[in-house]
């Protein structure tokens, strides 16, 4: 593999990262065949492993720590926290409170000292980004993470992030965790060239598009899978359906599967670090691997550009990230007593 710079860090990764969120009960269940799973993508040069706690509850990052026993020096290993890990309101969240205790759980069930990466699962609007942004700056001086992270922040925030950095003499956010695929390119607006203009690292999420780039599912038919038993709407989309069944003569004309496609595409872009792919079975990581080595042409991604124009979202990826300014109602309207009064 051509291995990337994760931004200005100096860490060395593989354009293909190994998501482990299928791992344990959400996907396989079947430890054995998960750390096999984890073995071959490491064997086949993928260096950095993806995770996070809330990935069945726990259960992927302990399958990820018994998978790197003995390798752990050679693995770029990264895991998450934010999302809820329990009903008590404060097992959540970007506070000093939560991220201290979370770290330790995480390290605890990866059976390691220290993580390469410690990223925040989504923003946490209730917490100020200087107190998250100083914790984590305790923690890296600590030697329990090397590098942090965040996942689908606006650029308006990380430029916001980067600011309360740098006068505060915080550590900063190093990397930056969006979704991107051919049907969800809207991250090519701001946040790719706000984060090259900052020297972040991007681990894309959901190159595949939550699936449907895999050519499993297709317009007018039954598509019984396992994503589809979890009710994801986005497989459903008919303008998305649209778009992937206008790429799959794409794919054919080019000689190659609509996955290698689509991961080509996600990692040739120059602000893409590298693209996390999610096998829950051997086959679907054989089938991805098949396709390292694939480069689209100029003219291939030219053809795509009409079928899927930059900067533009098809539909909406059920995972995408949405601020509260978009699903809180009170945040987009004015108290009752000032519209009467106006």
């Amino acid at each position: 593999m051509q291995y990337r710079t994760l931004g200005r860090t100096g860490i060395k990764v593989s354009p293909y990262a190994l998501g482990a969120m299928m791992f344990g009960a959400v996907g396989n269940p079947d430890h054995d065949d998960s750390i096999k799973i984890i073995h071959k993508a490491l064997d086949a040069g993928i260096n950095v492993i993806d995770t996070a706690d809330v990935y069945s509850h726990g259960e992927s990052e302990e399958i990820v720590g018994k998978a790197l026993s003995g390798r752990r020096d050679d693995v770029v290993l990264a895991t998450k926290a934010r999302l809820p890990m329990g009903e008590d309101p404060n097992h959540q969240g970007a506070s000093r409170r939560w991220l201290t205790r979370a770290l330790e759980d995480s390290l605890r069930r990866l059976q390691t000292d220290h993580v390469d990466l410690f990223q925040m699962q989504r923003p946490d609007p209730d917490t100020d980004v200087e107190e998250t942004l100083s914790a984590l700056t305790d923690l890296v001086r600590a030697g329990k993470v090397r590098a942090v992270g965040i996942s689908s922040l606006p650029a308006s925030d990380i430029v916001r992030s980067h600011w309360v950095a740098e006068r505060r003499g915080l550590t900063r956010f190093r990397t930056e965790q969006p979704p991107y695929s051919i049907l969800t390119r809207g991250i090519e607006r701001e946040v790719l060239p706000v984060a090259q203009e900052f020297g972040m690292g991007t681990l894309v999420y959901s190159p595949l598009a939550g699936g449907l780039l895999t050519g499993r599912y297709r317009k007018d038919q039954q598509n019984a899978t396992h994503r589809s038993q979890f009710g994801f709407q986005h497989l459903k989309d008919e303008s998305r359906l649209d778009v992937v069944e206008q790429l799959i003569p794409v794919a054919r004309d080019a000689g190659m599967p609509l996955t290698h496609l689509a991961m080509a595409f996600a990692i040739a872009h120059p602000g893409v670090t590298s693209a996390i792919v999610g096998p829950r079975t051997m086959d679907h990581l054989d089938d991805l691997l098949a396709g390292v080595d694939v480069t689209l042409t100029d003219e291939m991604l030219d053809r795509i550009d009409e079928i899927g124009p930059p900067g533009t979202d098809v539909g909406r990826l059920d995972m995408a990230y949405d601020p509260p300014a978009v699903t809180q109602a009170r945040l987009r309207r004015r108290p009752a007593d000032e519209r009467s009064a106006a």
